[in-house]
């Protein structure tokens, strides 16, 4: 485990500090108290406790959603994160930046490689993503740890919060929050996979998004700016289906008339992808 991340997790019993220990080939996490948690030979460490009640993305889903980001057909978001961390980034020696909700690292790379002195985090719930997480980038280290719960960070320990497409624990991103670092979330825009809407029935963007965002980080947070990004796609029908299964119309959409509307696509197929990533400062 990187020093300058261990040093920032807290254990998820009881918030004490971590150590990490060795015994024979079995490496761990443990604190004063005890309680241990077992770093996997993949490289991330189970931060979990109880039960969850989700267990996130499969090993197939991720293996899909890796090539799709590896084929940069989301750079554009990846970079506008880039280039948006290195402007709100506190002026911090070591920062280390928190993707919560990181699937397999992705954008969590791309902003470590514009912060040079930073370390990172990956959270997530996937165990097949998380495998993929711990050795996006020699600066990352990855927890599994469910974000709807008390996040296993010290209090004030994060300079960077990264918010993907993923739910947001409002009360907790502003209690590990540097009072000077900032959450950037990333949200789809109104015609965000416009094509694909009508033509496979997927769930529209709510035309209220921004204001819902706001609302979901429960008062903590205050919206300093935003901005929007947009790039013009040319996907495969197998790129389609693991678009669609990257988002919340997988969960709400009948398989077999989505396969056989995909089957009708045209190949290759246009599609937009418009973000808004929004930059926000803790209350």
């Amino acid at each position: 485990m990187l020093p300058s991340v261990l040093a920032r997790l807290r254990c998820p019993v009881c918030a004490e500090p971590l150590a990490e220990v060795t015994a024979g080939t079995t490496r761990a996490l443990r604190c004063p108290r005890g309680h241990s948690f077992d770093i996997a030979r993949q490289g991330y460490v189970n931060l979990l406790t109880g039960r969850t009640p989700h267990s996130g993305d499969s090993a197939d889903m991720v293996a899909a959603r890796a090539d799709f980001l590896a084929a940069g057909h989301y750079d554009t978001v990846a970079a506008a994160l880039a280039a948006t961390a290195t402007r709100v980034a506190p002026d911090d020696p070591y920062p280390l930046v928190v993707d919560a909700g990181a699937g397999t690292g992705h954008y969590l790379a791309a902003v470590l490689a514009a912060l040079p002195d930073a370390t990172g985090l990956a959270l997530d719930v996937s165990k097949p993503a998380l495998r993929r997480a711990a050795r996006v980038h020699p600066r990352a280290a990855a927890a599994l740890a469910d974000t709807w719960q008390r996040l296993p960070l010290a209090d004030r320990s994060v300079a960077v919060l990264l918010n993907v497409f993923a739910p947001r624990n409002g009360a907790e991103f502003r209690r590990v929050l540097d009072p000077a670092g900032a959450l950037l979330v990333v949200t789809p825009a109104v015609e965000h996979l416009g094509e694909l809407v009508d033509a496979l029935g997927l769930l529209r963007v709510d035309p209220d998004k921004a204001d819902r965002v706001t609302g979901s980080l429960g008062g903590h947070f205050v919206e300093e700016s935003a901005t929007a990004h947009r790039a013009e796609l040319a996907l495969t029908r197998a790129e389609v289906t693991t678009l669609v299964g990257m988002g919340p119309s997988a969960w709400h959409t009948d398989p077999g008339r989505l396969a056989a509307r995909i089957a009708a696509l045209p190949e290759p197929t246009p599609v937009t992808a418009a973000v808004r990533v929004g930059v926000h400062r803790p209350r």
